[in-house]
């Protein structure tokens, strides 16, 4: 037996549907029909999401890894083509612009132009430049923005706010690739630009988030010029946790007016005087 539910299952739902292959019954757990060491086993599962201890049938992985692999690539594969609701941005109070790549498929086909944008319309919002812009983008994965878009915004903004530094209102930029944060910090004048982007997903995992902050961005700016915080979602970095993590990072980068390698070597060397 594969533990794969069956249409004579209990476990089947009142409806009449399987349970959600993507659920945390199929995800977490030993699935090996005779481990050595149980325990042992248990303990490494509780504390990776990897795909391990699927258990096999002779040499092959049973159904149930067989459809759960099917299922997250199915997910993973839905995220990236998603698109943010209109109703969603404006429910949010955001204010929305577009990269020049005009839908998904561009901007999976032409990453050169998920870097570009109306620098106009940036400077007309932004009149009277803030100290930092927060960009939320959807990336290479919707889910990630929807999922941690109520524990990551709100913390920032508060954190911020405490801190005494002014943040613009948050822009939300479609199909966006992280090079247009350059082109709207050149164009707002600010001082740091925060960009929280979709990540690329993975299997079994389509609501991770990424970080990328950079002090005075220019279109010269060099990818080691950024500060990077990665795998935030709820099973990695949580949201709030990641929230109070890039304060920090934003004040110290006010301080040390630099980000990325830079930031670090002078920390470093402030620390080694």
């Amino acid at each position: 037996h594969t533990g794969m539910p069956t249409a004579q299952d209990e476990g089947r739902d009142g409806d009449g549907t399987l349970p959600d292959l993507a659920g945390p019954e199929f995800r977490r757990g030993c699935f090996i029909a005779s481990p050595h060491r149980r325990d042992v086993i248990d303990d490494f599962v509780s504390h990776t999401g990897a795909r391990i201890a699927t258990g096999t049938v002779g040499t092959r992985p049973p159904t149930r890894a067989c459809l759960r692999f099917l299922a997250d690539h199915a997910r993973s594969k839905g995220t990236v083509f998603k698109e943010v609701l209109e109703e969603w941005i404006s429910g949010h109070g955001l204010w929305s612009v577009s990269t020049l790549a005009e839908d998904k498929d561009t901007y999976l086909t032409r990453p050169d132009l998920g870097r570009l944008l109306s620098e106009e319309l940036l400077k007309r919002r932004y009149a009277d430049a803030p100290q930092v812009v927060i960009v939320l983008s959807d990336g290479l994965s919707t889910d990630a923005l929807l999922a941690n878009y109520e524990e990551i915004l709100p913390p920032l903004l508060n954190g911020l706010k405490q801190a005494g530094i002014r943040a613009g209102a948050p822009l939300f930029l479609r199909h966006g690739r992280v090079k247009a944060e350059d082109r709207i910090g050149e164009a707002v004048g600010c001082d740091v630009v925060v960009m929280l982007v979709g990540e690329r997903p993975g299997l079994g995992q389509s609501e991770s988030m990424s970080c990328y902050a950079v002090y005075r961005p220019t279109a010269d700016t060099l990818e080691s010029d950024r500060s990077v915080l990665s795998n935030i979602h709820r099973e990695g970095t949580p949201p709030v946790e990641a929230a109070a993590v890039i304060v920090d990072l934003v004040r110290d980068m006010l301080h040390w007016k630099a980000s990325g390698i830079k930031l670090n070597r002078r920390q470093a060397g402030d620390a080694g005087a």
